[in-house]
This record gives C-alpha cells, structure tokens and sequence, in this order.
C-alpha cells in the first residue's frame, strides 16, 4: 500500500539538510523513524501490559510499601 506524507515545509527543509548531512535520503530516514516509533510503542505496551499483570499479582506488597 502507498502512502503521501504531507509535513511541514520547515520539517522538509530540517529533513532534506539533516539527509545531505548523513549522504542518506529523506526517504530512508523517514522509515528508520517510523520504525523506532513502532518499537518504542510496541515496548510502551509490553511495559504497561506486564506492570498491570504484576501490580495484581503482588497488589498486597505494593500497598504495604505504600503505607
């Protein structure tokens, strides 16, 4: 499936000088970035996922820590 990103012109001109930076294309360093917020949300989730599974689990000992 394609897709037309529209962003902003000044994010266009920051995107193209940091691509001529690095000898890579805007292109490239669009899909690193998407997939970096992929696995960063993907980890997020596992986080809150295991916290809430754990939180039930020892609900006593995190209440008496608290007190």
């Amino acid at each position: 499936m394609a897709m037309n990103l529209r962003i902003r012109e000044d994010q266009q001109e920051a995107l193209k000088l940091r691509a001529e930076q690095e000898g890579r294309s805007m292109h490239a360093i669009v899909l690193q970035a998407i997939d970096r917020y992929l696995e960063v949300e993907a980890d997020r989730e596992s986080v809150k996922r295991l916290g809430a599974k754990y939180a039930v689990g020892h609900a006593d000992l995190l209440r008496r820590l608290g007190e």
